[in-house]
């Protein structure tokens, strides 16, 4: 038998070597991954596409279900799912790997969806936030609403930060549209950002001493309900004020209070409503001594701001390009009192309380709460006791849009990135829940 040559020897070894490299790879492919998704969960109609070496799922679909042929591998992950929690692949012995994924999936093309895909683990979040402790009898966490009860996660993981965002989280994120994940996100243009946010100081907000036990919160939007309201001591008198977007405060404190714990804030309210409203008197972001910012990452242009917020540089990219983040808060601004909501949480709100029908329409991937709404719901996860202030009300026609546009008559913009009939139905709900106390104009307030 003659001996082969040198040359086609190595020619042969390399061809075995790649075929049983890609055998390897196609057989261990859930596991190097660690979630479903590409192992084969796929919507009803089973469309899909070729990106690289993955098979996705879902490009016309609105639901998902794994195939017979992956069914074990969807019981093991149903331990997790039933339980509407991420389990940590290194502690839980149900997850089906314990090795994380290196390389970070190829971004989705958004463009693909006709609507909002819905994935097998579309309603499973992070729950690894510490429970909250309280001894107020009046908590909305003892609601006896069985409905609440049902929807509300009183551990829903809250905040991003540098720590928590390993490679599988990014890879089960990307499924879903910004600000509810990274589908179409680059891996690094994103990473940059989140590896400089630190591991904020939880609770957001703790009884304050002296007080019954019950953290008590006001919400104040900027609806045109509070012209003429006089509701700014009943505002003031909670423990805490949180605010958002164009928080005007000069000249309407009778109205609206003068105290602000926490503003909620995108790159691009932060930044526009200094010009917008610029006319009523608005000048920069509230600025109280010790308050809290808390953003809400809804696109490439709040990672950009992140990015330069963080290290004190101008802005690379994007459109605040050569933009100075640290001063739109008007020398408040601290690390350790900054936080930035989690895409799980914001998920979370709107799949279990505001999911729009506009999400089946072919521009669902700009529609999403309204970032009072999220604010909202921010109060619920972190207070005993919420009260909103400035929403929208089933009379919203007899009022401004602003409570701060006092010479003009104006009406409400429905924009149809929001559901705001959507909203205002979910805020009288939890009013009816006695889950929060919705402010809705001075003869409602003369019946209670």
């Amino acid at each position: 038998m003659a001996l082969l040559s040198p040359k086609i020897f190595y020619m042969v070894f390399v061809t075995v070597l790649a075929c049983a490299t890609l055998m390897l790879s196609w057989e261990f492919l859930p596991e190097n991954i660690g979630w479903p998704t590409f192992s084969g969960y796929r919507p009803k109609d089973e469309s899909f596409v070729i990106v690289g070496n993955f098979k996705l799922w879902g490009t016309k679909g609105n639901s998902t279900r794994p195939p017979d042929d992956l069914k074990t591998h969807g019981d093991k992950l149903a331990v997790s799912a039933k339980a509407n929690s991420v389990s940590n692949p290194k502690t839980d012995p149900q997850r089906v790997s314990t090795r994380e994924p290196e390389t970070p999936m190829p971004p989705l093309d958004i463009k693909a969806y006709k609507k909002l895909p819905i994935w097998d683990f579309e309603d499973v979040y992070n729950q690894d936030a510490l429970p909250m402790q309280t001894t107020c009898a009046q908590s909305l966490r003892k609601s006896k609403n069985e409905s609440f009860k049902k929807t509300f996660l009183p551990n829903i993981r809250m905040y991003m930060y540098k720590d928590n965002v390993n490679m599988s989280e990014w890879n089960r994120l990307s499924h879903f549209n910004n600000p509810f994940g990274f589908l179409g996100f680059k891996y690094e243009e994103v990473m940059r950002a989140v590896r400089l946010i630190p591991k904020p100081r939880e609770p957001l907000f703790a009884p304050l001493p002296g007080s019954n036990g019950c953290i008590t919160c006001a919400v104040v939007g900027t609806g045109g309900i509070l012209n003429g309201s006089k509701m700014g001591k009943e505002i003031d008198a909670h423990e805490y004020v949180i605010r958002m977007n164009g928080a005007v405060i000069k000249g309407h404190e009778e109205d609206v209070g003068n105290r602000t714990s926490v503003y909620v804030h995108t790159a691009h309210s932060i930044t526009t409503s200094k010009y917008i409203f610029k006319k009523y008197g608005y000048t920069a972001a509230p600025s109280d001594e010790g308050i809290k910012y808390v953003m809400i990452p809804e696109g490439m242009r709040d990672f950009n701001w992140l990015t330069g917020l963080l290290k004190r540089e101008r802005i690379a990219a994007g459109p605040y390009r050569n933009s100075r983040p640290w001063t739109y808060y008007s020398g408040q601004f601290n690390e350790s009192r900054f936080y930035v909501l989690h895409p799980d949480f914001l998920r979370y709100v709107r799949n279990r309380f505001l999911k729009s029908r506009n999400l089946n329409a072919t521009f669902w991937p700009i529609v999403r709460p309204t970032n009072g709404a999220f604010t909202v719901f921010l109060a619920l996860q972190t207070c005993d006791i919420v009260s909103a202030y400035g929403f929208m009300t089933e009379d919203h026609k007899k009022y401004n849009n602003y409570y701060f546009e006092n010479n003009v008559k104006t009406r409400v913009i429905f924009y149809s990135n929001h559901d705001y009939i959507l909203e205002k139905n979910t805020w009288k709900k939890l009013h009816d829940m006695k889950v929060i106390k919705l402010y809705q104009g001075a003869d409602s307030e003369k019946g209670t």
